[in-house]
């Protein structure tokens, strides 16, 4: 397949929302996550600051396929087209804990729900199906679109670590957030029922 695959219904259906799916990555979707990685719009919420070329993604990639610490999934519209990517990183077994990362590639897709409803089916499989207890993500301080979508999804504030990272010519804060599996309960049931968000 072509970075110019835009619908790839016919792949593997991991989790279905009312307005996304999320599913196994593809080899076939390396392309448009570089040229999302190396858009200055996105590069600027993400850690991501040296060129991503494409042997970098292709190492990442197979990685990921003998690894037992990350699940990555690719965000689709209902018609298979890939807008984003969305998982979790470094799952410790032990402790039941995990990290959530994510960004919608396709800008027009911003700030319309696509996010936080991947985010939803992300916890769910992370505490129904891994039975991890506890999820936690980070944001740059001036990152206002993720920290809402975490908000959402029932996340809060943990703490910071002051002036963490260099971004737009000076230096800003990392806000850590997680939830918890037994807080995150009440909200599923409300996102199943059609009334959560509102």
């Amino acid at each position: 397949m072509s970075e110019n695959s835009n619908n790839l219904s016919d792949t593997p259906e991991f989790s279905r929302g009312k307005k996304v799916i999320l599913r196994p990555l593809l080899r076939a979707d390396l392309p448009k996550m570089i040229r999302w990685i190396n858009d200055p719009d996105i590069r600027q919420y993400i850690l991501a600051f040296w060129p991503t070329m494409e042997k970098n993604e292709e190492e990442w990639f197979d990685r990921l396929a003998n690894g037992k610490t990350d699940a990555v999934f690719a965000i689709t519209l209902l018609d298979g087209t890939i807008i984003g990517t969305i998982g979790l990183h470094k799952i410790c077994w032990y402790d039941r804990t995990a990290t959530t990362g994510s960004f919608i590639g396709e800008k027009q897709y911003w700030s319309k729900g696509y996010g936080s409803e991947a985010k939803m089916l992300l916890l769910h499989y992370a505490f129904h199906t891994l039975n991890l207890r506890k999820i936690c993500s980070s944001v740059i301080e001036y990152n206002k679109r993720s920290y809402g979508c975490l908000r959402k999804c029932g996340y809060v504030d943990e703490g910071r670590q002051k002036r963490q990272h260099f971004k737009k010519g000076r230096y800003w804060d990392e806000v850590y957030l997680a939830v918890f599996r037994k807080d995150w309960e009440p909200l599923w049931r409300k996102f199943q029922r059609g009334g959560w968000g509102k």
